[in-house]
């Protein structure tokens, strides 16, 4: 049986993982099982450049933390090697730079994720990995939104072009 120094510092490191979940809009937990040591500082930097965080926690801990977290139904997937990257605000980069990895190297593979506190499936993993970034998306709803009132505007402009060049048409008629 662990000492009770042992069982507070599990205590605090779930409580801790427990609020970084619930402070995310998006993870994803993997198997990492047979990355080699330079694979994983690669992968690991190309994440942190992203802004996700990546980690290998204990299945046992990790199970308590997402129940805390409010994320059901994830003790079917935490067996064996499992890490999980979370992200604060891109929905995307986790799991877009985890597919990524786990195509180049076959070895590694997505078990589950969440987002929005609602774990998502593997397969539901590769989809939003398929989503453009926020920005990109917010770039064409704005783009989308525009698309009428440039229209519009060009529509007005050759009105009065054609109105000036008549205009100009006449006065010159009349000059001469």
């Amino acid at each position: 049986m662990p000492s009770n120094k042992v069982l507070e510092q599990k205590k605090v490191l779930v409580s801790d993982l427990s609020e970084k979940l619930k402070g995310s809009c998006a993870g994803v937990f993997v198997d990492y099982k047979g990355i080699s040591v330079a694979d994983d500082t690669k992968l690991r930097k190309e994440l942190r450049e992203a802004g996700v965080e990546y980690s290998v926690i204990k299945n046992t801990m990790l199970l308590r933390a997402s129940e805390q977290a409010g994320l059901e139904g994830l003790d079917s997937i935490l067996k064996g090697t499992t890490a999980v990257a979370i992200s604060k605000d891109d929905y995307v980069s986790a799991a877009k730079i985890l597919a990524k990895f786990s195509k180049d190297n076959k070895f590694f593979k997505t078990k589950a994720g969440f987002v929005d506190g609602r774990v998502i499936g593997a397969l539901d993993v590769e989809e939003l990995a398929k989503l453009p970034s926020k920005e990109v998306l917010l770039a064409q709803v704005l783009g989308t939104m525009n698309a009428p009132i440039a229209g519009l505007a060009t529509v007005l402009n050759g009105t009065i072009r054609g109105l000036a060049i008549a205009l100009s048409a006449i006065a010159e008629k009349q000059s001469a």
